[in-house]
């Protein structure tokens, strides 16, 4: 306890409370929901610490925490792991204070190399930090979609125009195994391990409706694919990809654009791009759609590690790994892929 403060660890009879706070938190995300245990203890098998700050019986603050231990990519305590926002969410400094406490006295019991925290604004001055080596990308969306259409610039537009003409189809689906056999062969194209079929199995499970499955066709053959996660009135498009054939087309300038038009007629007013870094494709490509780079901060509390780590596809020791990875067959890449991805966390 913590003047008066007690910090309790998530179980199944705190999980509806868990999950009202952060849908009222204003500093809350989607990837602070208490689904993102059971997601992930149970698709990689990480242990999953999920502390929560209750004064007088209220909660008041909730911080997800996964350990993550590899050989490869060793040993770490993350806020949140698979996700690109974390670190607490609470309604004052007193309980935010009391769940770093605890955190870093539950880093330090586990001899982690180090407790990370995904942030939006930086959050601890005497800790190490990164700082604008990754973005997110977010803007508001118009109830109109041709007031959104209109909004993307010149260029980018042309392309999603051209998409709207090549015959492409936007389809809903109810399970993942489309967007998993589309996602498999884009990744591996781009030199990363697939996650697991059970991961995108286990988060359509755990989210519901709050995650969708959108699939593009061409001529009845599935080209693309997006899963994107709803929550308050925001859409985060996460995990996406389209097939390496079929670029001419424009799928990818159509997939999100249909996802745009979508969600904005459905009622939800911020598009999310989500975090890339500097200097990929990946950022090219969101800037090109108008939306302009907000720095993310990764902080870490330096415990058995002397420096900070560099676990990221940038890192210039995994270019001879990425460039072999693209040449795998796919059938190989996709078996081997989860055991890697796991602990990428």
């Amino acid at each position: 306890m913590v003047g008066g403060i007690v910090i309790r660890r998530l179980d199944d009879a705190a999980v509806s409370k868990w999950d009202a706070f952060v849908e009222s938190c204003e500093s809350a995300t989607f990837f602070h929901r208490a689904g993102w245990k059971k997601v992930v203890e149970e698709s990689f098998g990480h242990d999953c610490y999920f502390l929560y700050a209750e004064e007088n019986g209220e909660l008041t603050g909730v911080l997800p925490l996964v350990h993550v231990r590899s050989r490869l990519f060793g040993n770490a305590l993350i806020s949140n792991a698979f996700c690109v926002y974390g670190g607490a969410a609470s309604s004052n400094a007193e309980a935010q204070s009391a769940l770093y406490g605890e955190a870093e006295a539950l880093a330090a019991s586990l001899g982690v190399d180090y407790l990370e925290l995904r942030l939006r604004s930086p959050v601890h001055a005497d800790w190490a930090r990164k700082e604008d080596l990754y973005v997110t990308f977010r803007k508001s969306m118009d109830p109109d979609p041709d007031k959104n259409l209109a909004a993307i610039p010149r260029k980018q537009r042309a392309m999603v125009r051209k998409g709207l003409k090549s015959g492409l189809v936007g389809e809903l689906d109810e399970d993942t195994e489309r967007l998993h056999r589309i996602y498999a062969e884009s990744v591996r194209n781009l030199g990363t391990p697939v996650f697991s079929r059970k991961y995108f199995r286990m988060l359509k499970e755990v989210f519901g409706d709050d995650c969708e499955i959108l699939t593009v066709t061409h001529e009845g053959r599935p080209v693309a694919g997006v899963m994107s996660f709803y929550f308050r009135d925001e859409v985060v498009p996460y995990y996406g990809g389209g097939t390496s054939s079929d670029r001419k087309l424009a799928i990818n300038d159509f997939m999100y654009w249909d996802l745009m038009r979508r969600s904005c007629e459905a009622g939800y007013r911020v598009f999310d791009f989500g975090r890339s870094k500097r200097g990929t494709g990946a950022f090219d490509f969101k800037k090109h759609w108008g939306f302009e780079p907000e720095p993310l901060v990764h902080e870490f509390k330096l415990l058995g590690a002397d420096a900070l780590p560099e676990v990221n596809p940038t890192n210039p020791k995994y270019s001879i790994f990425i460039s072999a990875w693209r040449k795998l067959p796919l059938p190989v890449a996709n078996t081997i892929g989860p055991f890697i991805s796991r602990n990428l966390g």
